[in-house]
């Protein structure tokens, strides 16, 4: 008999970086409190900040360090703009890059809109034992992010592995005897 294993939901907090967005319009974030919720996960935390490195920075640090938040999504500012800034906020922050998602989302993205992916500066990594990843502004990358690279990322069913199942071990570090 095949190993069966049983879903883990995970705590996941979704930030929109926009300077224009609302609630009432934030369908990016939307698209993936919806995704998320429908895979049986929990959404710990929602928010919308401005497009300012010290406001993505803060919020993002301070999720990172909740117990009960495993993964933080954004969504918006990974472009080339001069106000586009997400990457900026988040990368000196990381312990650990995941340049592996970047690659994947491109690939993806790719077959979707062509060359106009490297337009987008989508990115992942580890904070304080917390995944990071940075998704463009469009309810369309959001979707293929999710669709095609989170969703199973972070089940527990997904073979060979994921990331739920690294999820006590990104600490090991700190436990170690010096």
């Amino acid at each position: 008999m095949a190993n069966e294993r049983s879903f883990i939901p995970v705590g996941i907090a979704v930030l929109t970086v926009s300077d224009t967005r609302s609630p009432a319009d934030d369908k990016s974030g939307d698209t993936l409190q919806q995704r998320l919720s429908d895979a049986g996960h929990k959404l710990v935390e929602r928010a919308i900040v401005p497009d300012d490195i010290e406001a993505i920075r803060n919020i993002v640090t301070k999720w990172s360090q909740q117990a009960d938040i495993d993964v933080i999504i954004t969504t918006g500012g990974t472009g080339f703009t001069g106000r586009d800034v997400t990457p900026e906020a988040l990368e000196p922050l990381f312990e650990k890059r995941m340049d592996g998602f970047s690659t994947i989302f491109h690939r993806i993205s790719y077959e979707k809109i062509g060359t106009s992916t490297i337009q987008s500066r989508a990115l992942g990594g580890l904070l304080n034992q917390t995944f990071v990843f940075a998704l463009p502004g469009s309810s369309g990358a959001c979707r293929d992010a999710w669709d095609n690279i989170l969703q199973y990322q972070l089940d527990y069913r997904h073979m060979p592995c994921n990331f739920v199942e690294i999820m006590p071990r990104l600490d090991e570090h700190l436990r170690r005897k010096k």
